[in-house]
């Protein structure tokens, strides 16, 4: 059974100025309904560059327990390294669709790696205005790299040029967060597999919409 490509359906869609019903969100998840009008509150900012490791980890710590997120800054991943990634992704998506379905999802199953457009349950339905690339990026051991594309060809060094660079970044934030609920530094890394933690790289391809009042790319969902 083929699978409709939503990079497929907005090439129709943008033509008749119209987008398939099972696209529109309820109207209490439109962006109208959803976006935030007035006072919008600031995300806290955490400086991995600040030299005192002290305040770091109090700031993650309170971040964590009185957001449950923060925005990193100065994580010393290089822009022209997060620009390559940013360009490979889009190249990827560029590639004609005979290509990409080469390393689609496995139709059979629930499978999380491969080209794909459904990843989470659709309540009622309804689809998200979105397709995405998923593979395992560490460590060597997980990675299946059928479903990591061949073209454009700077692609898989790319992504692991990036992947050992996020990875010292998140050694450093399970460091402080270990530290700022008084654990050892090491603490929760190895809770969380050690040097066998899972990476993914998820790349999402949000096509023009002609009703963007009317869909979502990113929908209701929880991530753990």
């Amino acid at each position: 059974m083929e699978v409709e490509r939503v990079q497929k359906i907005a090439s129709v869609s943008n033509l008749e100025g119209t987008i398939p019903s099972e696209y529109i969100r309820p109207v209490g998840e439109q962006p109208a309904s959803t976006t935030i009008h007035g006072v919008v509150l600031e995300v806290p900012v955490i400086d991995l560059s600040h030299p005192d490791a002290g305040e770091l980890v109090g700031s993650i710590s309170e971040a964590s327990r009185e957001w449950g997120i923060f925005q990193v800054v100065n994580h010393g991943i290089p822009n022209e390294v997060i620009s390559k990634l940013q360009k490979v992704g889009k190249e990827f998506f560029e590639l004609p669709q005979e290509e990409k379905e080469a390393i689609a999802k496995p139709a059979s199953n629930e499978a999380l790696e491969g080209y794909g457009t459904k990843l989470q349950k659709e309540v009622e339905g309804k689809k998200g205005w979105v397709d995405h690339l998923f593979h395992r990026v560490w460590p060597p051991s997980a990675i299946n790299y059928h479903f990591w594309p061949h073209s454009p060809p700077s692609y898989r060094e790319t992504n692991e040029q990036y992947t050992q660079m996020l990875i010292e970044v998140a050694n450093k934030l399970l460091g402080f967060l270990s530290k700022g609920i008084g654990l050892e530094e090491n603490a929760m890394k190895e809770g969380l597999g050690g040097e066998d933690l899972i990476y993914l790289m998820k790349i999402n391809y949000y096509p023009p919409c002609p009703c963007p009042d009317l869909a979502l790319g990113v929908v209701p969902h929880t991530d753990i």
